[in-house]
């Protein structure tokens, strides 16, 4: 969809909407009660039943005072009551009704209540074979309109669909909830199916929802990573990391450093397209440079930055922190790719630094303790240093307007410098070196994205007692408060967690083809979207929801 402009990262709603509820309000208002929508504690769970009717605006355009006067088929007790859409993500709430429900079918059209969802539009018209009929106000047999409503106070990326007299309205507050409706049409329609007569409420119960990949460790074409957008998107992710630095590669092109750049990498050009495309499925691009570990591809061009124990010995992928170069050039780089990825989030990285992997590290990296008094006093640690490295990065990215996230093996105990306040935390083990659990960081108030290494780390070659994760264990073991092994945090922390991300990692690159990672993942990552849509029980067993898993393709 070249065609799709690129998207700020936050979609505005707007504040007048008539012609929705008029032109129609036929379509909207069911001959029987809809299902009310109502939240618990922030949890957006749907409640309630048929016992509420919206009605419709009682001030009417032309076009909706002409197309209250058409007669639309009246349900009829000929059809049964219709059944819930099943979708992956299953839809929150569906109120049923009699009626043929709703097929594409040729010389129908998809029509747009506001211009802000020409793009939708366009995809999902084509998407069905229908035409594409701009901007109208005007009703015809067969249509499915795409509309923002007035509802300031929902979720952005909520959506209602309705199924009513050979007519679809898909309407949300913001344009990412009128995006995910029109992905629950395409999957009801999906192989010749129909969508059900009846009326769709849905949202999802975590704003974030991503895939994590190591292009750097396994390089991946741009082609491959477009077909991953376009599956997500399907899905209702709404995120996709990208980890492009690493000791064996940094894979886009650099103007600022041409010379760390592998010669496998993918231009600005093809990033920019992979960055359009994401923006047109509403998918944020999260870049991650991660430091002060992590960076042998850039020290092997700057090999004086390398940082050496007292031992002589080279600290792999360490920079050494405790030079104003190893800074300036970090953020050369992160300021070069604020304007490549504009997207709201990005990952700091922060883990695994070599020197505080150590036993004793100022006794194995004296240069560094150093530099801690010298910054921090005579009390200073090594732990110090590394934490304002952090936060120094962060004050870069944070000057172009970044949420920002970094692992948690890079939030060290006892420092006297805390890590800065708005830093969330990316938890992915408890592994390492003095790990600390995720109660910690939930206690202290801090938000925690769930990474966790034993249901969602895809890790090429399965080293270090890792196994591929399944779909199963994922489905009907986790949820978003499962953060550290296969214990939930305690529920009233749920608000804390905006979700999580499946990551793919390339410690061992030859281990799997492209191919194989896409099919690899497949499963995981439908079980996964489902968990953080709807983090309850799942209406479907898993061999249900496998098999509509295959049916949907």
């Amino acid at each position: 969809m070249s065609q799709h402009r690129r998207r700020a990262p936050a979609k505005k709603i707007r504040q007048k909407r008539g012609i929705v509820a008029a032109a129609f309000a036929g379509t909207v208002a069911l001959g029987v009660g809809l299902g009310v929508w109502a939240s618990s504690g922030g949890s957006g769970t749907p409640t309630g039943s048929a016992a509420t009717t919206r009605q419709p605006s009682d001030t009417k355009s032309g076009a909706a005072q002409a197309a209250s006067r058409t007669p639309s088929p009246s349900p009829t007790r000929s059809y049964p009551l219709s059944t819930a859409p099943r979708t992956i993500p299953a839809v929150r709430a569906h109120t049923p009704a009699r009626g043929p429900g709703w097929k594409p079918a040729r010389g129908e059209r998809v029509v747009v209540s506001d211009p802000e969802l020409a793009d939708e539009g366009r995809l999902i018209a084509g998407e069905l074979g229908l035409a594409y009929g701009g901007e109208s106000g005007d009703v015809r047999p067969g249509d499915v309109r795409l509309a923002l409503n007035d509802d300031e106070g929902a979720n952005p990326e909520s959506y209602t669909m309705t199924v009513r007299g050979g007519h679809v309205v898909i309407s949300g507050p913001g344009e990412a909830g009128v995006f995910y409706g029109t992905r629950t049409l395409k999957q009801e329609v999906h192989g010749g199916g129909s969508a059900p007569e009846g009326v769709v409420r849905d949202e999802p119960a975590k704003p974030v929802r991503g895939l994590m990949l190591d292009i750097a460790r396994k390089p991946y074409s741009a082609a491959w990573l477009e077909d991953r957008v376009r599956e997500l998107g399907d899905l209702k992710f709404n995120q996709l990391g990208l980890h492009f630095s690493d000791d064996q590669g940094f894979r886009i092109e650099s103007s600022t450093h041409p010379e760390i750049v592998s010669r496998n990498h993918l231009t600005k050009a093809q990033v920019k397209r992979i960055v359009d495309l994401a923006a047109s499925r509403h998918i944020t691009v999260v870049p991650e440079i991660d430091s002060p570990g992590h960076l042998g591809a850039l020290l092997a061009a700057h090999p004086d930055l390398k940082l050496y124990s007292a031992r002589g010995n080279v600290a792999r992928g360490a920079i050494d922190i405790s030079k104003d170069k190893a800074a300036s050039i970090v953020d050369d780089l992160l300021d070069e790719y604020a304007d490549v990825f504009p997207g709201g989030t990005w990952h700091l990285g922060g883990d695994e630094y070599v020197a505080l992997m150590a036993s004793n590290p100022e006794a194995s990296y004296p240069q560094l303790a150093a530099a801690a008094r010298d910054a921090y006093g005579s009390g200073g640690t090594i732990a110090d240093l590394a934490t304002g490295w952090l936060n120094d990065r962060a004050d870069t990215v944070r000057a172009h307007d970044r949420t920002l996230v970094a692992w948690n093996d890079g939030f060290f105990r006892n420092t006297s410098v805390q890590p800065a306040k708005d830093l969330q935390v990316g938890y992915w083990t408890g592994k390492e070196i003095g790990a600390r659990p995720p109660l910690d960081y939930l206690r202290a108030g801090r938000k925690v994205l769930n990474y966790n290494d034993k249901y969602l780390y895809y890790v090429l070659g399965q080293p270090n007692q890792f196994v591929y994760p399944t779909g199963q264990r994922i489905y009907e073991e986790w949820t978003p408060r499962v953060l550290r092994g296969s214990t939930a945090v305690p529920a009233s922390y749920d608000a804390q967690i905006p979700g999580g991300s499946f990551a793919v990692w390339g410690d061992l690159p030859n281990s799997q083809t492209q191919a194989q990672v896409a099919a690899g993942i497949r499963m995981p990552l439908r079980a996964t979207v489902q968990k953080l849509w709807n983090p309850g029980k799942p209406s479907l067993t898993w061999a249900q929801f496998r098999a509509l898993a295959d049916r949907l393709g």
